[in-house]
C-alpha cells in the first residue's frame, strides 16, 4: 500500500483507549487507512514529520454562533448578564444578511482550524434575512471544514414578551418550511459526509410552545438531531416557571425533546434528579466554560454529568461571549474548572481531551466516524505545535503537556486527508480578503445600532 498522506514520528492518541508514543498515521482517500508504532510506516506520497509532537483526532466543538465574531469584545454589552448581554446585541444582529453570515462563518472556520478544530457545529438562530444557512455551507465548502449546521429559530420578539426584536424572528409555518428546505438542500447523512444540518430552536423562552414539539416531530420525520440552549441560567428558570409552569427541563421532556436525538448546550441549572433522567434517555450536553464564565452564570458539572454516563461536549460559544474560537483552550479550560469544582482528581488531561473528541462527536451522533483515529474514521487529525519554552520540561506525559502547557495551536490540521493549516498558518488563499471585507462589514453594523 502506498498512502496518500503519512504522519510519522509522533505521540499519536489513537483513541481513549489507546495511544503509541511513536508512531504514525497512514491516510488514504480521506480515511485512515492504517496506525501503528515505527518501523512499520507504508510507503506515502506525502510524508510530514511529526518529531515530538503529539497527534490526536481533530477537535469537534459542539456549540457555537459563528456570526458573533462580527461583534467580537462589544464593549456595551461586556458587563452584562445573559438576558442584558443579548438585548444589547440583538438589534447590531438585525442587521445581518447573506454576506456577514458568509464572513463571518469563513472566519470562525479558519480560526477554529488554527485550533485545531476539524468538525464544527453552528447554532444560528439570528434570521433577518432568508438564505443564511445557505451562506454558511457555502463558506465551508469554500474552506473545507466538515460543517455541522443547524437551523436555529425565534418566534417570540419583544413585542411577545421574548427579548429580540421582531426583525429577527419568524413565525412558525415559516421557520419549519424552512427547516424542511435546509434539510433537503445541504443535509448528507451519507458516511464520510462534510455537511450535516439539524434542527435547532434557540431556546425555551425565544419559540411557542407548539414549535417546539413540531420541530421534534420534523427531526423524526426527516432522522436529524435536535438542538437547544438549556437550563443556563436562573433567568430562563424563572421564565419558564412563569410561562409554562414547569422548569425549563419539564418543559423540555414536555414537548418531546428527551430523546437520543438531542443535545443541548450550557445545561448548568438542572436538578440532579433533572440530569439523571435526560442522561438515562441519551441526551448529551454542550460544555462552554469560556463563555459561561465570561457572563458569570454558573458552569456545567462536567465530570458529575459523564459520570452519570452522559456525553459530554465542548463549545466554543459565540464570539461575543467567549470572545476566541479556540477548542483546545476550552478543553484546558473544562479540565481546570472540573479540578476547581471537585478536586485536583476530578478531572485529567485524557479525559478533557475525551470531551473535546470523542464526547463532541457523540453529540453530533457521528462518533462511528470522527473524533478517533482508528482504521475506517474519517482523516480528521491535528499535529499539535511544541512550542520548546513552554513544554520544557514536559517530556513525561505529552498528554497531560498538551493540556496543561502551553498556549497550544495546530502545527498542521487535515480534514478529510487535506492539509488546511501548516505550520500554524491556515492555507486558505482567500482569508486576506475575506478579514478586511470581514472588517467593514462588522465597523457597519456596529456604527448603525450607535446611531
Amino acid at each position: 500500500m502506498t498512502a496518500d498522506l503519512l504522519v510519522r514520528n509522533a505521540y499519536v492518541v489513537v483513541d481513549h483507549e489507546r495511544e503509541i508514543p511513536s508512531g504514525w498515521v497512514a491516510v488514504e482517500g480521506g480515511r485512515v487507512a492504517a496506525v501503528g508504532p515505527a518501523g512499520a510506516e507504508p510507503p506515502a506520497d506525502t510524508t510530514i514529520d511529526a518529531r515530538e509532537r503529539v497527534v490526536t483526532a481533530g477537535l469537534v466543538n459542539t456549540h457555537h454562533h459563528m456570526y458573533q465574531n462580527l461583534t467580537r469584545a462589544y464593549g456595551p454589552a461586556t458587563g452584562g448578564s445573559l438576558f442584558e448581554w443579548l438585548t444589547t446585541l440583538y438589534p447590531i444582529w438585525a442587521g445581518l444578511d447573506s454576506e456577514a453570515v458568509y464572513l463571518s462563518t469563513y472566519v470562525a472556520m479558519a480560526e477554529l482550524l488554527r485550533g485545531g478544530c476539524t468538525t464544527s457545529m453552528d447554532h444560528m438562530y439570528v434570521h433577518p434575512k432568508p438564505g443564511l444557512i445557505d451562506a454558511q455551507a457555502r463558506a465551508a465548502r469554500d474552506v473545507g471544514f466538515r460543517f455541522f449546521g443547524t437551523r436555529g429559530s425565534m418566534t417570540r420578539s419583544v413585542e411577545d414578551g421574548g427579548l429580540p426584536p421582531k426583525s429577527v424572528t419568524q413565525d412558525a409555518d415559516e421557520i419549519l418550511a424552512d427547516c424542511e428546505r435546509v434539510v433537503g438542500a445541504f443535509h448528507d447523512p451519507k458516511p464520510g459526509a462534510m455537511t450535516r444540518i439539524g434542527l435547532a430552536p434557540c431556546s425555551p423562552f425565544s419559540v411557542t410552545e407548539r414549535l417546539m414539539a413540531e420541530t421534534a416531530e420534523l427531526a423524526e420525520r426527516l432522522d436529524v438531531r435536535l438542538h437547544t440552549h438549556l437550563a443556563e441560567d436562573h433567568d430562563e428558570h424563572e421564565y419558564c416557571q412563569r410561562t409554562y409552569g414547569a422548569t425549563p427541563v419539564e418543559y423540555f421532556e414536555r414537548v418531546g425533546w428527551a430523546t437520543g436525538r438531542s443535545w443541548v448546550a450550557h445545561f448548568i441549572y438542572p436538578s440532579e434528579a433533572e440530569a439523571r433522567r435526560l442522561a438515562a434517555k441519551g441526551v448529551s450536553a454542550a460544555h462552554c466554560p469560556s463563555s459561561n464564565m465570561i457572563l458569570a452564570n454558573g458552569t456545567l458539572d462536567s465530570a458529575k454529568l459523564r459520570a452519570m454516563g452522559m456525553p459530554v461536549g465542548l463549545g466554543c460559544d459565540g464570539s461575543s461571549s467567549a470572545d476566541s474560537a479556540s477548542l483546545w483552550l476550552e478543553a484546558r479550560t473544562a479540565l481546570l474548572l472540573a479540578k476547581f469544582r471537585g478536586g485536583p482528581g476530578a478531572m485529567g488531561a485524557r479525559e478533557a481531551l475525551d470531551m473535546a473528541t470523542r464526547g463532541g462527536a457523540q453529540c453530533l451522533g457521528w462518533e462511528d466516524e470522527i473524533g478517533h483515529l482508528r482504521p475506517g474514521a474519517c482523516a480528521d487529525l491535528v499535529v499539535w505545535h511544541a512550542d520548546e519554552l513552554s513544554v520544557a520540561g514536559g517530556w513525561s506525559d505529552p498528554v497531560e503537556t498538551l493540556l496543561r502547557c502551553g498556549p497550544h495551536q495546530a502545527a498542521t490540521t487535515i480534514v478529510a486527508g487535506k492539509v488546511l493549516v501548516h505550520e500554524g498558518r491556515f492555507l486558505g488563499e482567500r482569508l486576506g480578503d475575506v478579514l478586511a471585507a470581514h472588517r467593514e462589514v462588522s465597523k457597519a453594523l456596529q456604527r448603525s445600532a450607535a446611531r
